[in-house]
């Protein structure tokens, strides 16, 4: 039988797919109105993932990371801003 804690952390891996691909079918859609469909059904299913990531925080299913320091946050954007060589 599952507990509640493996069927949050199910949903919310179902919903967090869910997201990838629409992130994926939105850029390659040409219909316009098809893309707005899409764009909506994303919102809400953003909206479901906030609701159920609240759900799981709040049972303690989920712990956030500790949050970077501002050391930590000055070396990653020196790396992504410096040039590339070609």
């Amino acid at each position: 039988m599952l507990n509640e804690k493996t069927m949050v952390a199910d949903a919310l891996a179902g919903v967090n797919g869910e997201l990838t691909r629409f992130g994926e079918m939105i850029p390659q859609t040409e219909n316009q109105e098809l893309k707005q469909c899409l764009k909506q059904m994303r919102n809400a299913c953003e909206m479901s993932q906030e609701k159920i990531f609240e759900l799981a925080r709040s049972r303690s299913y989920y712990v956030p990371a500790a949050k970077a320091s501002q050391q930590e946050i000055e070396h990653v954007r020196s790396i992504l801003t410096q040039p590339t060589m070609k």
